[in-house]
């Protein structure tokens, strides 16, 4: 057999060879997991809870909320910071709802940025209002109510006394407006309130922060011609 003829015999026989060998796999065969597929349902929106109507006092749940709110308070005196200096009251603890009243609505921050609206000279300072519609939101988020007198603890208006005016409603029995409190200056006191007007605490300091608002010029009407604001109410003890 020549050397060519045994050339072309062996290149042949290598490639029917290589191709009846059965090709060996690259890889070890695995089981292919599918993507994930979202599967549609069928939403029911959660019961959400009935949200809770806000607390608001009222002519018929104040005095019931008050003498429950009274049980076991200790705190009884109040710092005001106001735009001429601080002063502190101390409140009575036997005149029981006034006391609770003011005790509440201090930390419910309504004195805050109210104002001294009522100056009469050597006679009272007069605060807790103002010509502002965040004043009267105040109000209407807390509620409309008065309280009753109790003028018969045996204290009377001193110079230094922290008082209840009564209401301008139609008020007959001298309901007591709760969200206003006077302070006496006369000396040694103005002591024809006494019956008509409930002491509920007297300044224990800052007296001269008192007397230095009660010194400042008002318009004809009693209203102060600079505004004088409580910058906050805080109880202290």
């Amino acid at each position: 057999m020549r050397y060519s003829d045994y050339l072309s015999f062996t290149i042949i026989l290598f490639i029917f060879l290589t191709a009846c060998r059965e090709e060996t796999p690259k890889s070890p065969p695995r089981e292919i997991t599918p993507e994930p597929v979202a599967i549609e349902k069928d939403t029911v929106p959660e019961e959400s809870e009935p949200e809770e109507e806000p607390f608001v006092l009222t002519e018929d749940n104040a005095i019931d909320f008050f003498f429950d709110y009274q049980k076991g308070l200790q705190e009884n005196k109040v710092r005001l910071t106001t735009s001429l200096g601080n002063f502190t009251v101390q409140l009575y603890d036997n005149v029981p709802y006034h006391k609770a009243n003011f005790i509440y609505l201090t930390k419910q921050g309504y004195f805050d940025m109210t104002m001294f609206h009522r100056v009469v000279k050597n006679f009272i300072i007069q605060g807790g209002n103002a010509d502002n519609k965040e004043t009267a939101e105040k109000r209407r988020k807390l509620g409309r109510y008065l309280l009753p007198p109790d003028t018969r603890k045996g204290y009377r208006h001193h110079r230094g006394t922290i008082s209840m005016p009564s209401s301008e409603m139609d008020n007959p029995h001298m309901l007591a407006s709760p969200y206003e409190f006077f302070i006496v200056v006369t000396k040694p006191g103005s002591y024809h309130l006494d019956g008509n007007y409930t002491p509920f605490g007297r300044v224990i300091e800052g007296m001269d922060v008192v007397d230095k608002i009660n010194s400042q010029p008002v318009d004809d009407g009693d209203w102060p011609s600079q505004n004088i604001y409580i910058l906050k109410a805080e109880v202290i003890e």
